[in-house]
């Protein structure tokens, strides 16, 4: 019986990101609020902080490629899969409020910030965000983290509702 009740915990924050992003109905606030803060209980505080870059820093991201059974693909801070969002156009994110919650905008103070590491060949650049935030691009397209990808190497959110990709170098 434990067992079950563990997988049933386990998969509501995957439930919760694949209702938040399926174009259905938008929660309403409260039961948002809920689970935001289940989710947060249930993850390590290193887990529940965003990966992106923090506004008092002057650190340096490398983009670096990593690979797995899908095939190579970018990361960023901490060895964090990259993802593009179908929906974007070139130079301009669409990802905001629960979306950008589930799929946060991997952003930095400055383009200064970026690193290309090897294999990484297109451009990285910086766009502004409709809330004055820098999201990093690569050959134009804004990159997004998975909130569902709990370490370096995870992939989870590749191809979700056929519109997130892992982004490839």
């Amino acid at each position: 019986m434990g067992r079950h009740r563990f997988i049933a915990v386990s998969a509501l924050p995957l439930i919760l990101i694949v209702a938040a992003c399926s174009g259905g109905s938008t929660p309403s606030p409260a039961a948002a609020s809920q689970a935001a803060s289940s989710a947060a209980a249930s993850a390590s505080p290193s887990e529940a902080a965003s990966p992106s870059a923090s506004a008092e820093t002057s650190e340096t991201y490398e983009v670096k490629v990593a690979s797995a059974s899908i095939g190579k693909f970018l990361t960023g801070e901490d060895g964090k899969t990259l993802y593009t969002f179908k929906s974007d156009t070139a130079g301009k994110s669409t990802c905001s409020g629960d979306c950008a919650t589930n799929w946060p905008p991997f952003t930095v103070d400055s383009k200064d910030q970026l690193k290309a590491g090897a294999g990484v060949t297109g451009a990285l650049d910086v766009i502004s965000r409709d809330d004055g935030s820098k999201q990093v691009t690569y050959k134009g397209a804004p990159l997004y983290y998975f909130s569902g990808d709990a370490k370096a190497g995870d992939t989870n959110g590749q191809g979700l509702f056929g519109k997130w990709f892992v982004a490839a170098p």
